[in-house]
């Protein structure tokens, strides 16, 4: 099981001192939309060549021309680029032929699909390396979380890594693991609290144990 770090509302030298101060404790750095969207690719671009050592994910949420984003991503330096779940088949599969020319890997992002079940099951067959439930800013903020959305591909996906991203904290971490994704993504429960270093340590002992 690995750990990644969120990065949604820093910039760039934001966005390094915080790896700096978690590295130790965490498997990829994800720079979220909203950098990407201030910063652009170069966000990923810098952070690659300062931590060589880790992944990044470059969060785009590709819906379309995916293998052009997706060449883009990596020429960056991204190691990972996410997709979203209620793109096009066709869309999707640019984005994996593109990926294996480069060496990279996909991440679907499931948020706001439907019939979760059913989408689960058409994205894996089309060669994706991780499928991610994914709770957003704005569904978190009325309580709801993901949890039962990972027993839901934790059951149907056969191919695919599973991942599950969005509020989630140290307390509500055992219940998550307890499901047994491959990938917990994390981005408040480590960089809003006061100790960074503290949150991600405690985080990866619990992940590792």
């Amino acid at each position: 099981m690995k750990l990644q770090l969120a990065l949604d509302l820093v910039d760039i030298p934001q966005a390094k001192q915080v790896v700096k101060e978690v590295e130790a404790y965490i498997d990829i750095v994800e720079i979220g939309t909203p950098v990407v969207i201030n910063e652009g690719l170069r966000a990923v671009k810098e952070i690659k060549e300062a931590f060589p050592h880790l992944q990044v994910l470059a969060d785009l949420k590709v819906m379309d021309a995916a293998g052009y984003e997706v060449m883009k991503a990596s020429e960056a330096g991204a190691d990972i680029v996410t997709v979203l779940g209620a793109s096009e088949d066709m869309t999707i599969k640019g984005a994996v032929e593109e990926a294996r020319r480069q060496g990279k890997q996909i991440l679907v992002d499931m948020i706001a699909v439907k019939n979760l079940e059913q989408r689960a099951q058409e994205v894996d067959a089309l060669g994706v390396d991780y499928i991610c439930v994914h709770t957003g800013y704005d569904l978190q903020a009325v309580g709801q979380n993901s949890f039962n959305d990972l027993l839901t591909i934790k059951r149907v996906v056969k191919q695919a890594k599973t991942a599950i991203a969005g509020g989630i904290k140290l307390d509500t971490l055992p219940e998550v693991i307890e499901a047994g994704p491959d990938l917990v993504i994390v981005g408040g429960g480590i960089t809003a609290q006061e100790d960074k270093q503290a949150a991600a340590a405690e985080m990866r002992r619990l992940i590792r144990q």
